[in-house]
């Protein structure tokens, strides 16, 4: 084997950055509030599912409930309100994000994404520079890609 035009082929994570404009503000603002919608609807379902399946249980229990009815009921309702308080939590989450893309200024760069991509790394190179990557995007199309490639 020679050496002297051996390489290895690598792979790097690479940042993707997003130049904020109002189209891109528009468009992540969209899609935070059409995730926010979609975890109101998980929690309505998760709702009625839960009334529903403590609806059965009381039905089918004698009157008062057994020992075991009762625990399976508190169970259920714990379930319920454990996974409510996952979603909402989400749902903070988004709002917050949703109040910080508000707040971005007009040609920030903010960063949107992490990539990976393969590298040629020959006897000489600089590793370092060589692993630090950006691509900048503005609207989606590419404007820059920074660093060794």
């Amino acid at each position: 084997m020679d050496y002297a035009t051996s390489s290895l082929l690598l792979k790097r994570p690479v940042t993707v950055k997003a130049i904020v404009t109002t189209r891109w503000k528009e468009e992540v603002q969209q899609q935070l509030q059409s995730q926010v919608n979609q975890i109101d609807q998980q929690t309505q379902q998760l709702e009625m599912q839960g009334k529903r399946t403590l609806e059965e249980i009381k039905k089918k229990a004698t009157q008062p409930p057994s020992p075991q009815i009762t625990k399976q009921i508190e169970n259920i309702q714990g379930q319920v309100n454990q996974k409510k308080g996952e979603l909402l939590n989400k749902k903070n989450q988004l709002l917050q994000q949703l109040q910080q893309v508000q707040l971005l200024e007009l040609d920030q760069e903010v960063v949107q994404a992490q990539m990976e991509s393969f590298f040629r790394l020959e006897k000489g190179d600089n590793l370092v520079k060589k692993l630090n990557v950006e691509v900048v995007i503005r609207d989606g199309v590419v404007e820059e890609i920074r660093g060794e490639l």
